[in-house]
């Protein structure tokens, strides 16, 4: 934002405070989601790593490649869903899975990838994918929790993790100016309030394959958009990498021969 905010500050600015309010919903509604309460603190753990990692990866490191890794999710919403919900994974999918991973090896460096450590930002990447997918699936699984609980515990878990690493970090946050401090409460409010909610609207009602198209959809504007605008550069092998985990994802967005998940055998709360 180039006034001085580092990713944890920001994350836990923009979510935590969202968190606080939405908590008055979680309070109102504790009667639908008590029986589901390990499933709620589950999600606002996942869901709330999910953000934190994902918006200081884009800090950190060069946006395009750190999409590319983070739309990796729909493979382990795959797995996710194969391990936790006994979802069965057929040949479409296991070939998916094989693309998907072929394409992480290829953004990774390929044989380089052995003789050089991941970096943090990589990290909070892969991290920030694997939480995504794990919020889907506890979303799916969740279907006695209201959405708008769902929504305030992602919030509240973002701004709470956000906000341990902060103090661990022995960071303080920084002197900014009323404008700013605006911004960002609009921002949280706002957009990511609007995007957050309709999301876990989506993942708890919607088929897992519109759900992958509509995940397509900002990978292509992201990575267009840091490139075009950014500046956002990688190497050949890398943009090889990212096609092949674009066409996984799409391989599974589009699998309408796979077994119906658990948001259609589960009657859904009111």
């Amino acid at each position: 934002m180039g006034v001085g905010l580092a990713g944890p500050v920001l994350s836990m600015l923009v979510y935590g405070p969202v968190g606080v309010v939405l908590s008055v919903l979680l309070w109102r509604e504790r009667a639908a989601w008590r029986p589901q309460a390990g499933l709620l603190l589950a999600l606002a753990l996942v869901g709330g790593w999910a953000n934190t990692s994902f918006v200081n990866a884009l800090m950190l490191g060069d946006v395009v490649r750190v999409m590319f890794l983070f739309y990796l999710s729909p493979v382990w919403s795959v797995l996710g869903g194969w391990l936790f919900l006994g979802e069965k994974v057929g040949t479409r999918r296991k070939a998916a899975v094989a693309v998907a991973l072929a394409g992480l090896w290829l953004v990774l460096g390929g044989t380089q990838a052995l003789a050089t450590a991941l970096s943090v930002a990589d990290l909070l990447a892969l991290s920030a994918g694997l939480a995504f997918a794990g919020n889907n699936v506890i979303a799916r699984a969740g279907q006695a929790i209201p959405v708008r609980s769902k929504t305030a515990a992602v919030f509240l878990g973002c701004g709470v993790l956000s906000g341990a690493w902060v103090l661990g970090q022995g960071a303080a946050v920084p002197a900014v100016s009323l404008f700013v401090s605006m911004a960002v409460l609009a921002y949280g409010f706002g957009w990511m309030l609007l995007a957050t909610a309709t999301w876990q609207f989506g993942v708890t009602h919607m088929e897992s394959g519109r759900a992958g198209v509509v995940m397509l959809a900002e990978l292509l504007v992201a990575v267009l958009t840091a490139t075009w605008w950014g500046g956002g550069q990688l190497s050949a092998m890398e943009w090889v990498g990212g096609a092949l985990i674009a066409c996984a994802a799409l391989i599974e967005a589009t699998d309408t021969g796979a077994p119906p998940s658990l948001t259609t055998v589960v009657k859904e709360a009111p």
